[in-house]
């Protein structure tokens, strides 16, 4: 009983520390989204291409950044820094540098468009939102949420 009741404390602080976490990631509001995305046309172009982005703006929370992680995955994440509310300086930006964007915030918050993940030093230990992205062929792709 006593093995049964650690483990349970143990399961229910973690859960807690979990959730706590969760909530400071809680800035940015459920847009709808539903882009239908043709690496055939000429802004979507460079997505043929492993390893290459683009930022498509009128979606979501502060726009939309697609990547292009290989011949067979594409990744949708929402473009505003998840660890600010939406605003001028929370979009994310090309860094220059490989998959990573910037947040313009005082904080530069930075993060992987290839994982998803805050890197170090970023503010809060948010992740960027992914949106679904779905493959119906000739090389067109409907991203929704």
């Amino acid at each position: 009983m006593k093995k049964l009741l650690i483990i349970l404390s143990i399961l229910l602080f973690t859960c807690n520390s979990d959730d706590s976490a969760r909530s400071n990631c809680n800035f940015l509001f459920d847009a709808g989204v539903n882009l239908t995305v043709n690496t055939n046309l000429p802004q979507f172009n460079q997505l043929q291409f492993p390893g290459n982005g683009v930022y498509v703006s009128g979606q979501g929370n502060n726009g939309i950044w697609l990547w292009r992680l290989n011949s067979s995955t594409l990744y949708a994440w929402e473009a505003a820094d998840p660890s600010h509310a939406p605003a001028a300086c929370s979009t994310l930006t090309d860094s220059g540098v490989g998959d990573i964007v910037v947040c313009g915030c005082d904080d530069e918050n930075q993060y992987s468009l290839a994982t998803g993940l805050g890197l170090e030093g970023n503010t809060q230990p948010c992740t960027l939102v992914p949106y679904r992205v779905d493959d119906v062929g000739n090389n067109t792709y409907v991203v929704s949420n």
